[in-house]
Formats: C-alpha cells, structure tokens, sequence
C-alpha cells in the first residue's frame, strides 16, 4: 500500500481534534469539529483550512509570457505584477488538464497553483510542452499554504500583518513579503468558499506558527479550524469546479461552466483552443447546471440523471447544503434538457427520484 503524503502541519491536527482522512494520496483533515460548524464559522464568522497539499510551480524566463500563452486557456498577457487569474489547462481535445491559478510576480516570473491530486501530471505537462527561454521548477515541497475565509478573515490576519494594510489587496491580487508577526508570507485575496479571505504562502518550517497565531488572534473573533469536509461544501454552494468532479480529462472547461476562462478571441493559440472553438460554434451537447430535489434524497457524485427513460447526464457534486438546508446538486446534462425549473430524476439507490433543473451559484455572498 502507498504510504500516504502529509502535509507540514500534520503532526498540529490532533492538537485541534482534526479527523484525517485520504483524499487524492494525502492524509488530510476532513473536520476537526463538525462540517456543519465548520461552514457555518466560514459563512458568518472565519474558519482556517490547511491547503498546503496544493502545488506550486515556478516559471520564469525571458520566454515565459508566450510559453504561458501556449498552455493556458485565459488571456496571461492581462496579468499585471500582484496580480492573479483563474485559468485552465486544456488537452488538444478539449477536455482539462487542471484548472489553476497563475500569479504573475514580476515580468518574466509567475508562479502556477495547482491542484494537489494533478502536481505531478501537471509539471510533466509543462515540461513535456516548454518553450525557448523557459525554467519552471516545482517549489511544491518547500512551500506550505493556508486560507483565511469568511467575512472576519481581513480583521484577524490584520492584526498579525505587522506595517501592511491588507485593504490595500484587492480581490485576485496579492503581496508578497507580508510580515506576519515575524515569518514571511505571500498573501493573496483569493479563496475556495464564496467568501471574502486570503491564501497565504510560505516556507513549510514557517507554517505551524502562522496556524497557531492566526488560530489564537482570531480566537475572540470565533475563527475555528476547518476541514476539506467544509470545504468542499463551501465551494460547492459557490458553484467553484473541483478537478476530478466537474472537471476531467473527459470534460472541457466550456461544459463545466468556465467559459469566463477560455479566451478564444486571444491571438495565440494554445493547446485545446481548435477543440473549445468548435465546441462554441457547434453548441455544447452539454452542460452544467444546478438540480434541486423535489421528492427526499441526497443526489451524489456520479448519480445517473434522467427524463423519461433516457439517461441525459449525471450528478458532478451533491449534498445537503449547510447554508440552505436543500438537497442540491451539479449535473452535467444534455444542452437540450437545461433550462431551469425542467423537471428530472436522479436514480438514487437503485430508485428515480424527482428533480428540478436550478439557477446557480446557489449562494452568494453580500458583498456591502
């Protein structure tokens, strides 16, 4: 049996009752109180999730802006130094690599974020496809990531941000060197969770006194310790893809809902782009929507959906929702079968039960 990763923090978890769990080959906390709590802390208050799992790679190089235009699917030449973007990684067919963050550090420097389960794939990728005048480098191992999420997070990392206004950081933007009571971090306003909050990247050996003081300063504030159980139902509501779920090898950034990253009118061509075009100018056979339950059942991942006697899809994510207390799920369905309040049925446990096509992101924030 593989011996599963862990992450710099794994040795902290027990100290917060954290319940480990594998997820993708890493050994991570699904919740250290209860997942209802935890989103709950998230959507009203903060929580705190150890991300480190996620991967880091470095490209640089006098070549690096035309090599990232060859690889992602979003307009990189948008990017300006501090800044960061949601993109993709398509194969020649269409279907995803990963689905990532680019932060642009300065000109001729980036760094990629990318999902824990592709790190490898993802660099061999990379390499197999690199440009004249390019270096890219996994920094994965040495590097350790936290997110602060929830409408309390920029008032509790705050007050360990010794001399910097992190009002200043606008949202998909980031500062490098923030000193956070000593140790040295980049801050991002980024998330997973539909709420306001911040990544924060440092040095492994940095990260468990970045956990403890953001987990004691914010301890007035009611910022608990969370787990991938929350996660997961956070950005769910947020209707954010996760790789593996709403995104494959086998399902294009197109039909899972991330158009907004696919830059088809950007003049370089990067891999997947011929693919993605046709797929816009012949329609999308399919797509994803959100379903809620009519009659009682949870619709969970890989659930057939149907109309009639025909299967027209399946179910990509599905759970009770924290916030709304509903049963809801994503599907990915027939184009033709998508408008919204179309009744279906989801089989669930060998039983159809009735569903109705439903808008989303299925919850957002207020942003006063």
């Amino acid at each position: 049996m593989t011996e599963l990763k862990r992450t710099p923090l794994f040795d902290v978890y027990k100290e917060y009752g954290g319940k480990t769990i594998d997820f993708g080959g890493w050994e991570l906390p699904v919740q250290f109180s209860s997942i209802k709590e935890e989103h709950e802390a998230v959507r009203t208050r903060a929580g705190l999730f150890d991300v480190s799992h996620m991967g880091e790679i470095e490209v640089k190089g006098p070549g690096s802006l035309a090599y990232l235009q060859k690889m992602m699917t979003n307009d990189v030449s948008k990017l300006k130094n501090g800044g960061a973007q949601y993109t993709a990684m398509c194969y020649e067919n269409g279907g995803t690599v990963d689905d990532l963050l680019v932060y642009k550090m300065e000109d001729d420097h980036y760094l990629l974020v990318v999902n824990a389960s592709n790190i490898e794939k993802d660099f061999e990728w990379l390499k197999d496809h690199l440009g004249a005048d390019v270096e890219i480098d996994n920094l994965s191992e040495g590097m350790a990531q936290l997110a602060l999420q929830g409408p309390a997070a920029e008032n509790v990392l705050q007050k360990l941000a010794n001399e910097h206004d992190l009002s200043q950081i606008g949202f998909f933007k980031f500062s490098e060197e923030v000193d956070l009571n000593g140790k040295k971090a980049l801050v991002s306003r980024t998330g997973y969770t539909g709420e306001d909050g911040f990544e924060i990247y440092c040095k492994a050996e940095d990260v468990i006194s970045i956990w403890k003081d953001i987990l004691e300063t914010g301890k007035c504030a009611g910022v608990i310790p969370c787990g991938l159980g929350a996660r997961d139902t956070l950005r769910f509501e947020a209707n954010l893809a996760l790789y593996g779920q709403e995104l494959t090898h086998e399902i294009s950034p197109l039909e899972a809902g991330i158009g907004f990253a696919v830059k088809l009118n950007k003049e370089e061509n990067f891999i997947g782009k011929e693919a993605l075009k046709q797929q816009k100018e012949n329609g999308l056979p399919r797509k994803l929507v959100g379903i809620e339950m009519i009659d009682r059942g949870i619709p969970r991942h890989g659930y057939p959906v149907y109309k009639g006697d025909v299967q027209i899809g399946e179910v990509t994510t599905g759970t009770q929702s924290p916030t709304l207390k509903k049963n809801i799920g994503l599907a990915l369905i027939d184009t033709k079968e998508t408008e919204l309040g179309n009744e279906v049925e989801v089989e669930i446990r060998g039983k159809r039960i009735k569903a109705a096509v439903s808008a989303t992101p299925f919850y957002k924030r207020d942003k006063k």
